[in-house]
């Protein structure tokens, strides 16, 4: 069983943050994923800061920006998250596009991940229908590659559900990322639609900010997950961002843990 599975497992609802990596620097991403796994997140997300990162709105957009212009690679992170994994555990998954894992090597990306600890990787711009060169490469290593599924999936919902691996991300809006203040998507039925066909563990994400969203969304689902509002605070507090982060994380998973 991977380390994403038995998360799921153990707690039932997940709480899952993400943080943009080597925003405003990987000390302080280090920093960020110990106190995040110390105050009760489940699984950490981890973007890897790309040029043209067409799933993400404004706020993670500018953390890509803060991120490439403070130096980061993928190797640097490969070798911050080699630190990292002296220290915990946790589930760590990448969320990264085609053409990073293309240009590093899928093959080397992939046994980097396995050495380094990397559970799972989320590529929000892979079709579906041309997942299966980089499907095999992940089954190789040993590394989840979790599909989304949109609302707009629609007939393709239990398609993708049918193939998952680790977690079914659930997209909860349309477009891109970003906090929004109502989440108006009929949730609960692409759930049930999802468990006809699997019993792969649901998370739900894009928009949830507050601890009221994530209870909601936790309660239709196996988990939720949380990027833009953790990197607004990241942006907001730089260098001093892992006491605001710790805090913000244990009231929202404290919210998914009474779903």
């Amino acid at each position: 069983m991977s380390k994403i599975s038995q998360a799921f497992k153990n707690k039932k609802k997940c709480f899952i943050p993400f943080v943009t990596a080597g925003d405003p620097d990987l000390a302080v991403t280090k920093e960020l994923i110990l106190a995040m796994a110390s105050t009760g997140a489940d699984i950490i997300e981890i973007g890897i800061p790309f040029s043209d990162p067409v799933a993400e709105g404004e706020v993670i957009q500018r953390a890509n920006v803060r991120a490439l212009n403070a130096g980061t690679t993928t190797d640097r992170l490969f070798e911050m998250l080699a630190e990292v994994r002296q220290l915990t555990q946790i589930p760590l998954v990448f969320l990264t596009y085609v053409n990073p894992i293309f240009i590093y090597g899928t093959e080397k990306f992939m046994e980097k991940c396995r050495q380094t600890g990397i559970d799972g990787v989320i590529v929000p711009d892979l079709p579906y229908e041309e997942k299966n060169e980089l499907l095999a490469c992940c089954k190789a290593y040993g590394v989840d590659l979790i599909s989304l599924i949109a609302p707009t999936s629609d007939d393709r919902i239990q398609m993708i559900a049918r193939e998952a691996m680790g977690y079914i991300y659930v997209v909860s809006s349309l477009g891109v990322t970003g906090v929004r203040s109502n989440i108006t998507t009929d949730i609960g039925a692409i759930v049930s639609r999802i468990r006809e066909v699997t019993d792969t563990p649901v998370a739900v994400g894009f928009g949830i900010a507050t601890p009221e969203q994530a209870e909601k969304m936790a309660a239709l689902s196996d988990g939720a997950i949380v990027g833009s509002a953790i990197v607004k605070l990241v942006e907001q507090y730089g260098t001093a961002a892992a006491g605001p982060v710790q805090e913000y994380v244990a009231r929202m998973a404290a919210a998914v843990a009474r779903a």
